[in-house]
């Protein structure tokens, strides 16, 4: 997986590319969620457009970044789901936690 990090307006973005499952892509986005945490980043948005596979491991670090961020006053919000992560999410009540988007100005615009 491939994460790319982005500033708009007070918002960082992290661009997600490829599989989030168990193992190396999973480590990568908590470590980058949590470096970014550290350094007092309060308004997140993970990027999913180009998430071709997410398994249950993958849902546990969006938790786990959720978490964090909400631990340390921060949000985390969710762009352009595909269909078959929307279906996981949905699956697993986990849109009842994220706000999702799928328009990426109006993603960073709802964080105020």
């Amino acid at each position: 997986m491939e994460i790319r990090c982005r500033l708009i307006d007070g918002v960082t973005i992290l661009d997600l590319e490829g599989k989030i499952r168990i193992g190396a892509e999973t480590q990568a986005l908590r470590s980058q969620i949590q470096a970014l945490s550290s350094v007092g980043v309060r308004s997140l948005l993970l990027n999913l457009t180009k998430i071709s596979e997410i398994d249950s491991c993958g849902i546990g670090e969006l938790v786990v970044a959720y978490t964090s961020m909400t631990k340390r006053g921060g949000v985390v919000k969710l762009l352009g789901l595909n269909p078959r992560v929307h279906s996981l999410m949905s699956m697993t009540k986990l849109l009842t936690l994220f706000e999702v988007f799928n328009d990426e100005k109006a993603a960073v615009e709802s964080f105020g």
